[in-house]
């Protein structure tokens, strides 16, 4: 490719992009197989990464950087100019070797570290803020006061408490008194005796309260000296919040998208519909919308898109080095959503109703419960927009009972599955799959020859909350996900592998297969965490439960047809 001079543009020669046509549609970004020319595009970018020196980014290729090491999503926007040609743009998500400024690759939407930007001055003003706020803080009086407040408190408390069993004692000896003084006085001297009772009770209530008055006044001279320097603690957290706030509301009003009609909408209304409410942090920073962004910007016409990762994948997410990426749903979904306007957009092939070939074949089935064998590419229930599932096909077919799901598969897994006949077979069953009683295993492909021959897996597991349905390893807020496995055959690079999983978290199989914490092999097929292909090659082959009727234990198994 040429990079005519002054432009950002890299053009495809007419030798290049011979014999390929240009797409009839944008790519859909969230699901998509690459076009020819995006390709062509990515493997030109990928070059130029390869070989570049105008920058100095830790990728982590050495496999030691630790903390150091920063892989990068990049992606690829091939666009038509007014005249007809055609060529690419290079974007990159996030800030590059620690900047915003790279001749070779678009701006972002808004550059937050332009000298003397807002931003940088605002952060000045925080920044000066903190240190104020720092040296509070380290202010030795504060917690030594603090000390002398929790500690009059207690001494007050104590003595209060010591006094009111004093008052207790006197109002109890005081009744005994009466009772006794009743019984040998006369009316008029009991009146008498009874009013100097009264007399004490009141002097016993006026100590108390001379206490009381006495330990408050000790415990406000001390908070007096003390308040005045947590109240300049407050009333710095409080400006570094308001700061804070408006320099973000600033950001989402500066952070404006265009579309092709060249209509403008800031971040902040975007997402303000949304159920983040706000833009959640980094929106718009991704390359795609920076790569629409230019080209609605300098007259240039969106025809395909992709993006890969480069570099060490992070520890929480699975990325694998060179792999083509959808986007990010969290964060980009509502930005593309009205940035591609107007533009025919290729239809979301994971809406596409699955193929009437794709048959439902019943194992077994009895008068409480039936066993499926799920094909791939059919949904265990209908989603959003598509029907056809297993429950809507047996729904459909079958007038003798309500199907009622117990468990589910990926849409892309085939095997069996258990759906009950009644509501108390279903409580039963399902009651089996979340003590873990009954046996489960699975039969998969994996993109590599592994290292091992069996083990277990431990990863804590959660949703991505930017990235559903994918999901992630976090330590602080994941659930526990434990896989037994053990290799069947290696064939031609490919491990064909038995896994046994011990928790039921979503993806679990996937994750623990792609992950680089796992066995860092993808799954043949897998279109969140790998390749995509014609189909998912996992399939859940053997099936052990006891039945809620007969107490027998039901065992099944169905050989993956691949």
């Amino acid at each position: 490719m040429n990079t005519t001079e002054h432009s950002r543009i890299n053009w495809f020669t007419e030798e290049e992009s011979r014999g390929i046509s240009l797409p009839g549609k944008f790519t859909f970004p969230f699901y998509y197989e690459p076009h020819p020319l995006a390709r062509l595009a990515a493997q030109g970018l990928q070059q130029y990464l390869d070989t570049q020196s105008d920058f100095d980014h830790e990728f982590g290729f050495n496999g030691d950087n630790g903390q150091l090491a920063i892989g990068k999503m990049f992606g690829v926007l091939v666009v038509q100019s007014a005249d007809g040609r055609v060529g690419s743009l290079w974007g990159v998500s996030g800030k590059l070797a620690n900047s915003n400024d790279h001749p070779r690759f678009v701006p972002p939407v808004f550059d937050m570290l332009t000298r003397d930007s807002f931003f940088l001055v605002e952060q000045e003003n925080i920044s000066a803020v903190n240190e104020e706020l720092e040296r509070a803080l380290a202010n030795e009086e504060i917690p030594r006061l603090q000390k002398e407040v929790a500690s009059l408190k207690a001494q007050a408390a104590e003595e209060k408490i010591v006094y009111r069993q004093q008052m207790k004692a006197n109002r109890d000896q005081r009744r005994l008194r009466r009772e006794e003084q009743k019984l040998i006085l006369s009316a008029a001297d009991y009146a008498a005796f009874d009013a100097e009772m009264v007399r004490q009770s009141h002097y016993d209530q006026y100590v108390q309260k001379q206490l009381a008055e006495a330990w408050d006044a000790r415990i406000a001279e001390v908070q007096a000296q003390l308040q005045p320097l947590e109240g300049r603690v407050e009333a710095l957290r409080t400006e570094r919040r308001e700061r804070s706030g408006a320099l973000q509301q600033r950001l989402f009003n500066e952070y404006s998208f265009l579309n092709i009609a060249g209509e403008s909408r800031s971040v902040g209304s975007i997402f303000a519909d949304t159920a983040f409410g706000r833009p959640p942090a980094g929106a718009g920073e991704c390359a795609t919308p920076k790569l629409l962004q230019y080209a609605f910007l300098h007259g240039l016409r969106p025809l395909a898109m992709a993006e890969f990762w480069w570099g060490a994948a992070p520890r929480s997410e699975v990325r694998q080095h060179g792999h083509f990426y959808p986007a990010c749903a969290g964060k980009c979904k509502p930005i593309l959503a009205h940035m591609l306007h107007g533009i025919p957009v290729d239809e979301n092939p994971m809406l596409e109703p699955t193929s009437e070939e794709a048959r439902l074949r019943i194992v077994y089935e009895d008068e409480h419960l039936l066993v499926v064998n799920k094909p791939a590419g059919l949904r265990s229930v209908p989603g959003v927009a598509i029907e056809d599932s297993v429950f809507s096909r047996l729904r459909d077919t079958r007038t003798d009972f309500e199907p009622l799901m117990i468990h589910r598969l990926d849409m892309g897994t085939s095997g069996l599955l258990v759906v009950a006949k009644s509501a108390k077979i279903h409580k039963h069953i399902q009651q089996q799959f979340l003590r873990r009683s009954l046996s489960k295993r699975y039969t998969a492909l994996l993109s590599k020859d592994i290292p091992g021959e069996e083990g277990e897996i431990d990863l804590p597991l959660a949703a991505d909350p930017y990235n559903r349905p994918a999901q992630m390893v976090c330590y602080e807020t994941g659930k526990p996900s434990l896989t037994r496995w053990k290799v069947v055959s290696r064939e031609n690079g490919i491990t064909r592998i038995h896994f046994w999983p011990l928790t039921g978290r979503t993806h679990q199989l996937r994750m623990h297969a792609a992950h680089t914490l796992g066995l860092n092999a993808p799954i043949l097929g897998d279109d969140i965490y790998g390749i995509a292909a014609e189909r998912l090659y996992l399939h859940a082959a053997a099936l052990s439960f006891t039945h809620p009727v007969s107490r027998q234990v039901l065992s099944f198994e169905v050989v993956e047809d691949f």
